[in-house]
């Protein structure tokens, strides 16, 4: 047991975000070593309120950036900014991301700049040859 428990951040956006880290989410909760938080950037709203509803799964933030006809670099932008401040609000020791997505990306870049660490899932799984991971 540690003394105090770490602070864990999962950032999630999109539908297999939420499939994949719906189980990292409910370990970590039920470990007395974690707090563990969710935020959600809103990337895929309905998809993923499905998806946490299935899993009875509740989000701590919800950046909310979806907005009619926006482009990738809205959506990015809103994230980076929306985590930024999470980040600097709660100071988890680390933030967790999933995959190839914009919230991905988002996240790790927003974690960099604040200096938190970042767990990556399933990075560069795809293929087993680390400098050729996509198909």
């Amino acid at each position: 047991m540690l003394n105090a428990p770490l602070k864990i951040l999962i950032a999630l956006g999109t539908r297999p975000e939420a499939i994949k880290l719906a189980p990292v989410i409910q370990a970590f909760r039920r470990s007395p070593d974690f707090t563990t938080q969710v935020i959600l950037t809103g990337q895929h709203r309905e998809m993923v309120e499905q998806v946490m509803h299935l899993f009875d799964l509740q989000a701590d933030r919800d950046l909310g950036i979806m907005k009619p006809q926006q482009t990738l670099t809205d959506i990015t932008c809103g994230s980076l900014q929306g985590l930024e401040g999470f980040l600097q609000e709660t100071t988890p020791n680390l933030l967790i991301v999933q995959g190839d997505t914009t919230t991905a990306f988002a996240g790790a870049l927003a974690a960099f700049y604040q200096k938190i660490a970042i767990g990556h899932v399933e990075a560069g799984l795809r293929t087993d040859e680390l400098f050729n991971p996509y198909p």
